[in-house]
């Protein structure tokens, strides 16, 4: 199936202007970005008039698993429950604009590939599987009295990390985590603010066991992520050969002249100590938890100030977790305090593609020649068709602010399209629609949180909010008498 994209304000981070043009689609691969405006038999056209269409989004640090601050109480629940809980947080994460989101701690393999088959509303997921931990490190979530064994809770579907001490048990973790579809691995080297007997300076491995983890994720033909906050254990990880540093808030600018000389991407998640000091306490965050905050936070803008002048490559990240998931767009107004507008859009299109090692197939609105693994391309039509200073990302930069308005109007992923806030796109067609089967005139149903699983035939557009009956087809026209609630957080 075809869908040609008419008179779309094309927008992404190698552009520094938006251009019109016409997008064509075909079975989840663009195939032309300067499509002629004809149509064709068999081929959905839809007119964008003016609005801009770009890449969907990158989250480069999330816990999908995470349905709660408390995470020795995540980490305990059963399994069935935990899996249900997620669902919401990743279908949030599609509603808000990110199409690809790198899990670095909790999630399964294998719910990538749940994801991949259509059986669940989320964005694509690339899991790292559980990160790694040292006994009493940030993923050893046991109160300080419990002296029950450190690996009861690894293999549960809520913990966002497992414990191996030593270099054999190190490898061997590594091992079962790639064998299991790992992308990449994931490891403790630092305290951290959310686990109860870990102070921040802490170093969390030491260097021959860092050393035996990356050998064995090189092995794998893969990096090594490393959640760090202290200079001491940023040049520890790098001297052993970490590339992607999560947090960096107490960098210093040797440690990221550093990290800039050996070509490692930070990924700093300001927001979440904003979210943690504002509503952990409400939010079940542990009191020893709490007092470790201001540690890391009053350092978080100026960490983004070394790191820049260092030419420390940026991905973005928020490692929000529970009820704070709604708080994911806030990063991009964090940042714009400091960072210009256009190196946050690049650090959460582009520069997140890379990480997850699908550069040049998310995260820009270009031609491709081959289907993508998992199969779609992902972009995200917003409800805009002008330059606006308050739109994020219209003029390639995310406006005055950073803030991600206009809200969304649709999210176009492979073959699905989801309808968000505001009046979709009235779509056309080559030949005469079908009749519509059962949407009333001036129908009030709501688009929000509704997911079509594929293109129609031409004219027709699937929405069992609109019908009132499900799995069956609505015409377009119908559409733009639907009302339609924004979507919120």
């Amino acid at each position: 199936m075809q869908t040609l994209f008419l008179n779309a304000a094309v927008t992404d981070a190698t552009r520094a202007e938006p251009r019109m043009g016409n997008v064509l689609v075909e079975d989840g691969v663009i195939r032309d970005v300067d499509a002629r405006a004809g149509t064709a038999e068999g081929r959905n056209v839809i007119d964008l008039r003016g609005r801009t269409l770009m890449p969907g989004l990158v989250d480069s640090h999330v816990h999908v698993v995470a349905s709660t601050m408390d995470l020795t109480m995540n980490a305990q629940l059963p399994d069935a429950l935990a899996v249900l809980r997620s669902l919401p947080i990743m279908k949030g994460m599609l509603d808000r604009g990110f199409t690809t989101v790198r899990d670095v701690g909790g999630a399964p393999p294998a719910l990538s590939d749940a994801i991949a088959e259509g059986l669940i509303a989320a964005p694509r997921v690339v899991a790292c599987g559980k990160a790694l931990s040292k006994t009493g490190g940030h993923a050893d979530n046991r109160p300080r009295h419990d002296t029950h064994d450190a690996t009861r809770w690894g293999r549960n579907y809520g913990a966002l990390g497992r414990v191996a001490d030593g270099v054999d048990e190190v490898r061997r973790a590594c091992r079962q985590e790639l064998r299991q579809g790992a992308r990449f691995i994931k490891v403790m080297a630092n305290g951290g603010v959310s686990s109860p007997t870990d102070p921040i300076a802490w170093q969390g491995y030491s260097v021959s066991e860092l050393t035996a983890i990356v050998e064995e994720a090189r092995d794998a033909q893969t990096y090594v992520s490393a959640h760090l906050y202290t200079a001491d254990a940023i040049v520890r990880a790098l001297n052993c050969g970490v590339h992607s540093l999560e947090h960096c808030n107490n960098i210093d600018v040797e440690a990221a002249r550093m990290a800039a000389e050996h070509g490692a991407v930070a990924v700093p998640t300001l927001v979440t100590y904003e979210a943690l000091a504002e509503d952990g306490e409400a939010l079940g965050l542990a009191p020893v938890s709490i007092a470790k905050i201001e540690a890391v936070r009053a350092n978080g803008l100026g960490s983004l100030s070394i790191l820049r002048e260092a030419g420390v490559t940026m991905a973005y990240g928020t490692d929000l977790l529970g009820e704070a998931h709604g708080r994911q767009n806030q990063e991009f107004a964090i940042r714009s305090r400091v960072l210009p507008s256009a190196e946050i859009f690049a650090s959460a299109t582009t520069v997140g593609a890379k990480l997850c090692g699908l550069a040049g197939q998310i995260g820009v609105v270009a031609t491709r020649r081959r289907r993508i693994s998992p199969p779609g391309a992902s972009m995200t039509l917003r409800r805009n068709s002008r330059r606006r200073s308050s739109s994020m990302l219209v003029d390639a930069r995310p406006g005055s602010n950073g803030s991600p308005d206009p809200p969304i109007a649709c999210i176009i992923r492979s073959r699905s399209i989801s309808c968000m806030s505001g009046t979709p796109a009235r779509p056309t067609s080559s030949s005469p629609p079908p009749e519509a089967t059962g949407a009333p005139a001036g129908c009030a149903a709501s688009l929000s949180h509704r997911s079509i699983p594929h293109f129609p035939p031409p004219g027709a557009i699937l929405d069992p909010s609109c019908t009132g009956r499900p799995s069956q087809p609505t015409r377009v026209d119908e559409l733009e008498r639907c009302r339609v609630r924004p979507v919120c957080g």
